[in-house]
C-alpha cells in the first residue's frame, strides 16, 4: 500500500521504523516511470512504509530534503534520511538501499 504524504501527515508517518518516501510531481515525466516502481515496491513488502509526496502540494517537506530532481526517493529509519536515490531507479536499488539499513 502506497500513502499519500503531505505536510500534516508526513512527520508522523515516518517516525517510526523504515519509510520510503517517493517525492514526485504530476508533471514530471520521469516520476510517471518510477512510479510503477514504487508500486511494485511496496506491492513486495508489505511491512515497510512506503509513501508519496508531491513536492508542488508540500513545498516546504522538500525544501527541508533539499529536493533538487525528481523523483527523488529517500529511505528514513525512524524518523532520520538515511538512504537516498534520484532519477529512474530499478526495484532492486530500492531492496538494497532498504536492506541496507535494517
Amino acid at each position: 500500500m502506497i500513502h499519500k504524504l503531505n505536510e500534516e501527515n508526513f512527520n508522523m508517518s515516518i517516525a517510526k521504523g523504515i519509510a520510503v518516501v517517493d517525492f514526485w510531481a504530476p508533471w514530471c515525466g520521469p516520476c510517471k516511470q518510477m512510479n510503477p516502481v514504487v508500486e511494485k515496491f511496496a506491492k513486495n513488502n508489505s511491512d515497510i512504509f512506503v509513501g508519496k509526496l508531491d513536492i508542488d502540494e508540500s513545498p516546504n517537506i522538500a525544501q527541508k530534503y533539499d529536493i533538487m530532481s525528481i523523483p527523488t526517493i529517500i529511505i528514513f529509519k525512524d524518523g532520520e534520511a538515511v538512504e537516498q536515490t534520484v532519477g529512474v531507479v530499478p526495484e532492486r536499488v530500492l531492496i538494497e538501499k532498504v536492506n541496507s539499513v535494517k
